[in-house]
């Protein structure tokens, strides 16, 4: 089972994937916001259908409070569109503090500030994969052999 992760940005969406087993997430690639949401989701479409993608994991930037604000709004919106399109079920993911992890990650490593810009995002869909992979959510879908929940559904 391969599971792909969106970190939804206004300017880039950050993509990672998991490995065959749903173990192990990476980065993938960044998306840059065109203005086209219809070109951009095409393009999530073509990773999913490249991929062999069973589910896609969607971020949701909650507030630190847990409450929903105007991103978290516009993911779960983005979401549910996606979900429309997508032959696979689409789950939304809490995703706090991906960003600066995945920040910090890049420091560690020595990136400096333009690298880091460039591939960030990316890495934030994997901290956000890895988690979900790690949780009870992916121990669940791994060992049901497939995603919990039907096709075009979406999931919180």
């Amino acid at each position: 089972m391969r599971v792909l992760a969106l970190d939804l940005g206004s300017k880039r969406v950050g993509v990672a994937i998991s490995d065959a087993t749903a173990h192990v997430a990476s980065p993938r690639s960044t998306i840059l916001r065109s203005g086209d949401r219809e070109k951009e989701h095409r393009e999530v479409l073509q990773l999913i259908d490249d991929e062999g993608v069973d589910l896609v994991v969607v971020g949701l930037p909650l507030n630190m409070d847990g409450s929903r604000g105007p991103a978290a709004r516009a993911a779960e919106a983005e979401a549910a569109d996606l979900a429309r399109l997508l032959s696979v079920p689409v789950q939304l993911v809490d995703e706090r503090l991906t960003t600066v992890s995945a920040d910090r990650i890049l420091q560690a490593r020595g990136a400096r500030v333009p690298a880091r810009r460039k591939v960030v995002d990316q890495t934030a869909a994997a901290v956000l994969l890895q988690a979900w992979l790690d949780g009870e959510a992916g121990a669940r879908a791994r060992a049901d052999g497939r995603p919990a929940m039907g096709g075009g559904s979406v999931t919180g």
